[in-house]
This record gives structure tokens, sequence and C-alpha cells, in this order.
């Protein structure tokens, strides 16, 4: 029985804003529990909001990087509902109309390319954070009350894992180019929650929608998206169905838990915000926010194609990331060998990040040694093997390329007369391999530069010892 799963993502995005949304409180990260609050934080009686109008201009500029038609008025409402950590009992969000609605996204399907609808953007202010100690105690912590929000709805137009996989990947990628969010899952900044079910056309089967929230990683998405798929599925072949209700993931046990029913929209009493009057947008704002709007990440892909003859699959990789992008780019102007610069990115860069677990920022070593290191192999003072020694220990240390280089006493020979005697040695002692290359043993040959490499530790300068060798053989 062929089932299709359906699914639509809630996603709250934190602003790059320097203060909170109605008020001065700032929203740095990672400080001392309610310092960064106010009374307009706190919902004190009297403490009146005040719209940061920064919060405006990041949702329009999101919305026009997601092609959404942008509203030309606007207002904020009152969602109504009791948490310790939401000191109001009400958050103040947008309900009937929003800044932005009916925009899209295209993706690559594994197909196709697909478009994935956006429902809508609105913006938003944070709940504070409720703690749970080790001795049983609940804290709370307002430092986090009043952060601006964006929230994306997308239409249900996700079908698997793999494609809502890649959607949060070319979102997240868009965020930071147009730099509205730092998006760090890990601080709360990019949040997502997964609304799924499942249906079945000849049978008429449907399950219930069910949320899932607390989903701190994509691949947290991903593995709770499978696990659902196949929860839904195995209760509608039992003749069973799913309830309508939130449910959280587990990563301890690998699997969804429930958390409470769903809430319906009613459930939250909207009503219309009365200290934030209704805001016009106006048309001239909204193009001079357009003009603000960078090179988007598919667009930099086709002339990274394009301009520096990339691989599609290797200007994919590099311009994910909006600062893997700049830090190639920044490369080729001091080093003209593109497909060498995207070689080494692609291989020993990102393989190096991942065994280190940093990321671009915490590298201890500068732009400028990285260029001086390709430099230096493609002018032959270490060849590809020595370079990755290199790099490695630059990842270790932060020394730069001529520094190791030097300590490690790793340049490459290149003195004819120094090769050869080496060869010399090496033929001497390797007749037979002599013997077989001449009898045609292709083989035989890569035996003998391996040994000449192994008896100058790997410096000698491969191409020389590959000529060198067949003119003396």
């Amino acid at each position: 029985m062929e089932y299709k799963t359906i699914i639509g993502l809630e996603i709250h995005v934190e602003l790059n804003t320097k203060t909170k949304i109605f008020c001065s409180c700032s929203t740095k990260f990672d400080k001392e529990p309610n310092i960064q609050c106010c009374p307009v934080c706190l919902g004190l009686p009297g403490a009146l909001p005040v719209l940061n109008k920064k919060v405006v201009e990041f949702g329009i500029k999101t919305g026009l990087a997601l092609n959404c038609v942008i509203a030309d008025e606007s207002k904020l409402d009152r969602k109504n509902y009791f948490y310790p950590d939401l000191p109001k009992g009400y958050q103040i969000s947008q309900y009937d109309k929003p800044i932005c609605t009916d925009g899209y996204l295209e993706i690559d399907s594994g197909k196709c390319i697909k478009k994935i609808g956006i429902k809508r953007i609105h913006i938003e202010e944070d709940a504070g954070k409720t703690i749970y100690s080790q001795n049983g105690d609940i804290l709370l912590d307002y430092n986090r009350a009043g952060m601006p929000l964006i929230e994306i709805v997308t239409k249900p137009d996700l079908n698997s894992s793999q494609e809502t996989y890649n959607f949060l990947n070319k979102f997240k990628s868009i965020l930071e180019y147009i730099e509205v969010s730092d998006c760090k899952m890990e601080e709360g900044s990019l949040r997502c929650d997964v609304n799924i079910n499942v249906v079945n056309s000849d049978k008429n089967l449907k399950s219930n929608i069910v949320e899932i929230k607390n989903l701190n990683s994509f691949k947290a998405v991903v593995k709770a998206i499978e696990f659902e798929e196949k929860r839904h599925i195995r209760l509608l072949s039992e003749g069973k169905n799913t309830i309508r209700e939130t449910r959280r993931w587990d990563e301890k046990k690998n699997e969804t838990v429930s958390m409470r029913k769903k809430e319906e929209v009613y459930d939250y009493r909207y009503f219309r915000e009365p200290d934030i009057v209704m805001f016009n947008i106006e048309k001239s704002w909204i193009e001079s926010i357009k003009k603000t709007l960078p090179e988007l990440p598919h667009d930099k892909k086709e002339r990274f194609i394009r301009e520096y003859k990339l691989p599609e699959y290797d200007a994919q990789v590099i311009v994910s990331s909006k600062k893997l992008a700049d830090f190639f780019e920044n490369t080729v102007k001091e080093v003209k060998n593109s497909k060498l610069v995207s070689n080494w990115i692609m291989t020993e860069f990102l393989r190096l990040l991942k065994e280190f677990e940093i990321d671009l920022d915490n590298i201890k070593f500068s732009h400028e040694d990285f260029v001086e290191l390709l430099k230096f192999i493609e002018n032959g003072v270490v060849n590809n093997n020595l370079g990755k020694k290199v790099l490695s220990q630059m990842f270790k240390t932060g020394k730069s390329p001529k520094e190791i280089i030097k300590e490690k006493n790793l340049e490459q020979i290149t003195d004819r007369k120094t090769i050869e005697k080496i060869v010399v040695n090496v033929i001497r002692t390797n007749q037979k391999s002599v013997q077989d290359y001449r009898n045609g043993k292709e083989r035989a040959l890569a035996y003998i530069i391996g040994q000449v490499m192994k008896e100058t530790k790997g410096k000698a300068n491969p191409q020389l010892v590959n000529k060198i060798i067949k003119e003396l053989i």
C-alpha cells in the first residue's frame, strides 16, 4: 500500500537586532539570567511596547529573499496562552495581517527542481526560558522574553525527510546571506517545528496531523520525520489513527513522545494588540530594502560555475555557506587557479574543519596563511602530500606555512642533480622492477617512483622524479 507523506514547517528565527522587539533591552546571548529585561519584557502594569522598526525591515527583507508578497499594511495581535515563562499571559504576534505572504523557495528534490510554498512570514516576540534544575527546582530566565522573531510557515509541499533537509539547508543559507540572523541552532536562533501526516488516496486513508517540537538540529528533524512516517503508517495499517497532538523528539530514546493535545486557533483567542497601531508599509521602503539584498546562494552558484569553471557539485557546497563562499572568492583573488583553490577547500580544508570540530570563524590561522600555502604548492615549494601535512599543522598550531615548512624541513626537493643521484641508487637496487617496466608493466614504474619518494621522505618533486626515471630507464 502506497502512502504519501505530507510535511509543513513552522520555523522561528531570532533576528540580529541590537535590541528587543518592543523595548531597548539588549539581545546579547548567554548573559547572566534576568539582567536583560525591563518592565516591558516582564509585562508589568503600565509598561507600553514600542515596535522596533528594524524587526519589520528584517521581516520584509526575508520575505523579498523568499519571493513573498509584502503587505501594504499590517498589525500586531495578542495570542493568549499561559506558560510560566510568558510573563504577560499572552504573546504579541500577528494573526490575520502578516507582513509577508505567498512566497516560495525552490529546492532540488532529487528528481526535479521543486517549488515549496511559503504561506506566511510574521513578526513576534519570544517567550522567556524555563530551566529545570537537577534538584527539581523550576527556574525562570526572562532575558529571552521579548527577543525579536520571525516565524516562517510553509505550505504542506514537502514529502520526505530528504526534501525537508534540503529545504532547511537552503533556507538557512539564504538567511545567513541576507544577514538577518546568525542561525545558530545551538543558541536557539533557529528553531523548527514539523507538522506531518500520511495519506493513501486509493484507500481514502489519512492520518491526523501531528506537530513535532523541540528539534534542535536538522539531523533531529530528519530522524523525527522518519520515525513519525513509520508510526502513522503502522497505525493506519492496524485500522487505528494518530491523535491530533503536539509531540517532542527524545534524543535518548530516539523517538517522538507525546506532550499535549494540539491547540486549535480558537484556543488562543486572538485579538488586535491595542497598544500598537496598525502600520503602513510604503512601496518606496520595500524598494530601498530590495536594493540591499546581496547576491543569493543560487545566483552565486551559477556565477561560480560560469566565472570560475567549477563543477556544479563543488559550487553548490561552497555557496551553501556565505562565509565559505567569501573565503573561496577572496582566495581566488590571490591565487588565480580557481580549480586548485576549490579542490583544496572541498577536500582537505572541509575535512579538517570536521576533524577539529570547528567552524570557519574559529580556525587558528589567517586567510593570508591559506593563500600562502596554495602559492607554495602552485610554485612547487611543497608538493600536494607535503601541503596536506602543512595544512594539518596550521589547524593544530595556527602557525604560518613558512614557519611549519622551516621547522619540519618540508621544502620540496627540486634540484635535478640531487634527485638524479637518488634515482640512480633506486634503479640499481630494483633491477627486477626496472625490467618489468621495460616489459610493459606500468605498475613497476609506480613502485620505483614510490621508492624514490620514500628515500626523500616525500619531499622530491613527483613530476621531476617521473621524468628522470623514464630518461634513465
